[in-house]
């Protein structure tokens, strides 16, 4: 099979178009032709390293990933070859309390697809067959491959970690990205008052309210902490969604209303952060931590989606072997929604 390999960090020279043996399923494995794989700043950050983090180089990045099954082990009941899966990206034993408690991410074995493994940009990849969900009805291939990481990591965000209530008003910041242009959807879903969202231009603020935004603020002309002060009366919000990091973290803070939650997946601009603690206790304020989320959950908001509740948006695709120019266009931050690389 052809695929791409990190062979190294660094730019996009480091990706290695490569020819690789055809995966082989173990009993409890599937093999999977992938047709659709989105990509996530966390292909970047792996691509490009983190300090601290160590990686198992040469690896074939992608998370998130739609395809037929081609192959199945002995052991795999349910899923047969020519079916048209959606993979979950998030990789746990299934076994230990954490896992039985549908608490996957805190499992002590978690990974994701393209982080801890071999992922999706290929033409074949063998997954767990306990991480193989039916292509959602309605959806094609890329549209399927939009949904598993970002609006899993959103709805975990906002209806596990930070328990927005209906009525609540949010500040989902970087619209335009996957998780919070899914983060939005969610959080009409869930029924909150006000949905303020924060982006970088006027194309991009214009999407975030055809998704649901009843508010927006171009982050890069405007005081967004004064701002969201404006919209809400004084009162500020009740939940920020933020993967940013950063200043934008910092400044965040001053937006919370008393008993306030930030969550945060991410930190995109920069992973140091310094903040007035004495709002943190004064106003009982809450910083919460989230990553991706349960195989129970990713199962429960397919079904939103199926009904039409909640849509992947894809910006824009590219063939596989354009992945680093795919890449390079997600590193430009310039998209809304996905980009996804199609491998056939």
């Amino acid at each position: 099979m052809r695929a791409y390999r990190i062979i190294r960090h660094g730019g996009p020279e480091v990706l290695e178009w490569t020819e690789l043996p055809d995966p082989r399923p173990k009993a409890d494995e599937a093999v999977v032709r992938v047709r659709a794989c989105a990509l996530n700043h966390l292909d970047l950050w792996v691509r490009n390293g983190v300090e601290g983090v160590k990686y198992p180089l040469p690896l074939v990045p992608g998370s998130e990933i739609a395809g037929d099954v081609v192959a199945v082990g002995a052991a795999v009941a349910g899923f047969r070859p020519g079916d048209a899966v959606l993979v979950a990206p998030g990789i746990s034993c299934g076994l230990c309390e954490r896992c039985l408690a549908g608490e996957d991410p805190l499992c002590a074995q978690y990974g994701i697809f393209g982080e801890t493994r071999d992922g999706g940009c290929a033409e074949l990849v063998a997954v767990p067959a306990r991480n193989l969900l039916p292509l959602p009805k309605g959806l094609d291939y890329a549209q399927a491959a939009a949904v598993p990481l970002s609006f899993l990591t959103a709805w975990h965000m906002l209806r596990e970690r930070a328990r927005l209530r209906p009525g609540e008003d949010v500040l989902v910041h970087a619209a335009g990205s996957g998780v919070s242009s899914a983060a939005i959807q969610i959080a009409r879903l869930l029924g909150a008052g006000r949905i303020l969202a924060t982006a970088s231009s006027a194309a991009k603020l214009e999407q975030a309210r055809a998704l649901g935004a009843t508010d927006t603020i171009d982050y890069t002309k405007e005081d967004f902490p004064r701002r969201v002060r404006e919209l809400t009366g004084g009162a500020g919000v009740a939940v920020v969604v933020d993967h940013v990091g950063g200043e934008m973290f910092a400044k965040s803070v001053k937006t919370l209303q008393r008993g306030g939650r930030i969550v945060t997946c991410g930190a995109t601009a920069g992973h140091l952060v310094e903040i007035n603690l004495r709002a943190v206790f004064f106003k009982s304020l809450s910083i919460l931590g989230s990553t991706m989320g349960s195989l129970l959950e990713l199962k429960r908001l397919l079904r939103h989606v199926e009904r039409g509740e909640l849509r992947p948006v894809v910006d824009s695709t590219f063939p596989l072997a354009e992945l680093p120019r795919a890449q390079e266009a997600l590193a430009r931050r310039e998209q809304f929604g996905k980009i996804v690389v199609l491998a056939g």
